[in-house]
């Protein structure tokens, strides 16, 4: 039931959204130099690497770890990337992957190819079983706020009390911190 509601649901956000998509593609186009989406390597189901679309919100010669280890974030980040990262508009693409099936609209964020350390916390409790989603009980409970054991401690949670009912209060979590740009720290 999970697949089929991430099917239908992302294929409804993509109907829906297109003319916003097309928008923020053209004003990344427009603000900085590069592409508009930023395809990411991540660690997916079964710690298997993907690549995953976002809209690009930092320089196109960023270095390529989590935006908390850069060294004065800010000076990565582009015109327009601010305002997408704080609403959100940057994850968009990502209802590609969970057509794909690489992500499901619920889940553990999936951690970037080199964030070793999160990996190995999430084998260890588990936690790799699960598809990454756009969005996760981490996500709403601290998102970039929280210490890693914190995130992996919030996913295992996830693992156990996974439900539909559970993914349908996530979803609207994340709606209402989205408008509000919680837990955004870059």
């Amino acid at each position: 039931m999970k697949r089929a509601f991430d099917i239908l649901a992302a294929l409804a956000g993509l109907a829906l959204a297109w003319p916003v998509l097309l928008l923020v593609a053209a004003a990344v186009r427009l603000s900085s130099p590069g592409p508009a989406i930023h395809w990411s390597r991540r660690v997916g189901r079964g710690n298997r690497e993907f690549r995953m679309p976002k809209f690009r919100s930092m320089r196109t010669d960023t270095p390529d770890v989590a935006t908390h280890l850069l060294e004065d974030p800010q000076r990565w980040i582009t015109p327009i990337g601010r305002f997408l990262r704080r609403s959100s508009l940057d994850e968009l693409p990502q209802l590609w992957s969970v057509l794909k099936g690489d992500m499901s609209l619920v889940g553990p964020r999936p951690a970037l190819f080199n964030q070793h350390d999160l990996v190995e916390l999430r084998t260890m409790a588990g936690v790799e079983r699960l598809r990454p989603g756009v969005t996760g009980w981490a996500q709403v409970n601290g998102r970039d706020e929280l210490p890693i054991p914190e995130k992996v401690r919030l996913d295992a949670e996830y693992l156990e009390r996974q439900s539909f009912a559970f993914d349908l209060a996530i979803i609207l979590a994340t709606l209402r911190q989205a408008i509000r740009a919680r837990g955004v720290s870059h």
